[in-house]
């Protein structure tokens, strides 16, 4: 499940910690909001940054073969 948190503190400092994307996606859900909140003075990645989503394929193979009797 994809999440965005955020803490406000009371010297107007904002958190914001996301969880759930794979991938560097998460920067581009985040820019727009990191534009109207201003300055962003520190980032940190976690491991879910550097992880590579995973495919699925859907097809199924199959073999058939017949008896010459």
């Amino acid at each position: 499940m994809e999440s965005l948190e955020f803490i406000i503190y009371p010297d107007g400092r904002v958190q914001e910690k996301v969880t759930g994307i794979v991938g560097k996606s998460c920067a581009d859900v985040t820019a727009a909001i990191e534009a109207q909140l201003g300055r962003v003075v520190s980032q940190e990645t976690t491991s879910e940054y550097y992880a590579q989503p995973v495919q699925q394929s859907n097809s199924a193979y199959s073999q058939t073969t017949y008896s010459e009797w």
